[in-house]
């Protein structure tokens, strides 16, 4: 009897912590219902001349139901019977993606990769209403895009406050993977403010949320119904979700959308700095606990850093009282800072923190740096030192390529496996612009510089390769 009653009893303890679980568990009915007609599916036609053109090639000899025919699509798009251009030419290639309203006059929030280059966009509803679009401005910076069609009383979505976003909340999105209309998946918000290699205007929200090719500018919805982002790029080895997809906050693609709206195109902040994160080896050179903020590896002439006097090596640790962890949390806040206001630097510099004031500039058209790599072995002299590498002085024509001044840099021509240069990572072809606390005029300067510089100690390493330039740290023998 005492066995059933403790069976009975561990059944409904069973029952109730499993009802416990599904009663925490959130619910994303709602939600879809309601946000369902303000996600769009867009595609895309291009007519004029293709990057992914294909000549030569039959694709009707491969089978229809071959799964070669996919792939090729993937690559070189759809070369199938499809409708011609207002012009009778065919369709070079297509496009698929989402988008939602933002205004109920019928603009549209969605990503740039989504449209650029389309000659025609159709958007169709939820209700499968089809109509052509047109571009009323992008930014492929921040990889966003507003879009407008002939429409009244579009349902938009609630805008939320992607600021507030925390990591571990739950999230949802709506799309259109691989063109299937208005697919919901959800998952959580696995970090904030992620720094990615080609997107240095974007703190991106990343996601464990599954996307897809297509789900690109759809939503990205909280909880409370309220957008928090746009589903812009997963990372991924296969062409598939991988468990990592990324998202531009919300707070930022509105405010590039207000600027599209108003102006057709974006105004950004700018300082006129290159910067690398500071690692732990960067930190014990510049006498710091820990490893943060943004050290600074090249100032442009003229800019605004330039007239504020921000030099090379200074460590930025806060813009406008926002702290940095990594140098990657700098270029978002500046670029979305006002024009000619002044923002509040604090920075270390040779071990004291100072307090800079900066006016903010206006962003260039082309802020990519002048610079190129160069082979140019006019001047054969080479000097070796006890670090394992090869220098030699620089041409005026390579000085000139690289954007240097008369007297300035020495050129790595050869790294020996196993010394010091090689495992601080020096690579051949590196331009050394600072050793130490001292500017390089040359390899001889350099050569002297080294070879009186104490031993089994860190030094930084300032250097120039191709077109960035980046802090080594060399543990001198």
């Amino acid at each position: 009897m005492r066995k059933l009653i403790l069976s009975i009893t561990m059944l409904l303890l069973l029952g109730l912590a499993l009802q416990t679980k599904a009663a925490t568990l959130p619910d994303f009915t709602k939600l879809a219902k309601r946000y369902g007609p303000s996600v769009v599916n867009i595609s895309t036609r291009q007519f004029r001349g293709s990057r992914r053109s294909f000549k030569n090639f039959n694709f009707q000899d491969i089978p229809p139901d071959s799964p070669m025919q996919d792939l090729l699509r993937r690559f070189f798009g759809d070369q199938s019977e499809a409708p011609h251009g207002r012009d009778g030419t065919k369709p070079k290639s297509r496009s698929l993606g989402s988008g939602f309203f933002i205004y109920p006059d019928g603009y549209i929030l969605t990503n740039y990769h989504v449209v650029h280059g389309a000659d025609e966009i159709i958007v169709r509803t939820n209700d499968r209403r089809e109509f052509m679009a047109k571009i009323i401005g992008s930014d492929k910076r921040s990889d966003t895009a507003l879009i407008k069609i002939d429409i009244k009383n579009a349902p938009v979505v609630e805008i939320g406050d992607s600021r507030n976003l925390k990591v571990g909340a739950w999230v949802l999105a709506i799309g259109s993977p691989f063109g299937f209309d208005h697919s919901v998946t959800q998952g959580i918000v696995s970090a904030l403010g992620r720094s990615l290699p080609s997107e240095n205007y974007v703190p991106f929200i990343q996601t464990d949320v599954a996307i897809n090719p297509g789900n690109s500018g759809g939503p990205l919805i909280n909880l409370q119904g309220k957008v928090i982002g746009i589903n812009s790029q997963i990372y991924s080895r296969t062409g598939g979700f991988m468990g990592l997809s990324f998202a531009v906050p919300i707070n930022l693609a509105m405010n590039v959308a207000k600027q599209l709206k108003a102006h057709g195109k974006v105004s950004r902040g700018w300082l006129g700095i290159m910067i690398q994160d500071v690692s732990l080896d960067l930190a014990k050179t510049f006498g710091m606990k820990n490893p943060q903020g943004a050290v600074v590896v090249r100032v442009l002439p003229n800019s605004p850093a330039a007239k504020a006097d921000i030099k090379i090596k200074d460590v930025i640790l806060s813009f406008n009282g926002h702290k940095l962890a990594t140098s990657g949390s700098l270029p978002p806040l500046v670029g979305t800072s006002p024009i000619n206001r002044t923002a509040t630097l604090h920075i270390l510099r040779n071990g004291q923190k100072r307090t800079v004031y900066v006016k903010i500039g206006k962003l260039p058209e082309n802020d990519a740096p002048l610079a190129k790599t160069t082979r140019d072995l006019s001047k054969p002299k080479v000097i070796s030192n006890r670090l394992g590498l090869a220098l030699r002085d620089l041409s005026s024509k390579e000085r000139g390529q690289l954007g240097l001044k008369p007297h300035q840099g020495a050129v790595v021509q050869r790294v020996t496996r196993r010394g010091a240069a090689h495992s601080a990572g020096l690579r051949v072809g590196d331009v050394i612009l600072m050793f130490d606390e001292s500017k390089v005029k040359n390899a001889k300067s350099l050569q002297h510089q080294i070879q009186s510089t104490p031993g089994k100690r860190p030094v930084a390493v300032l250097v120039q390769r191709g077109n960035s330039r980046l802090f080594l740290v060399l543990q001198l023998p």
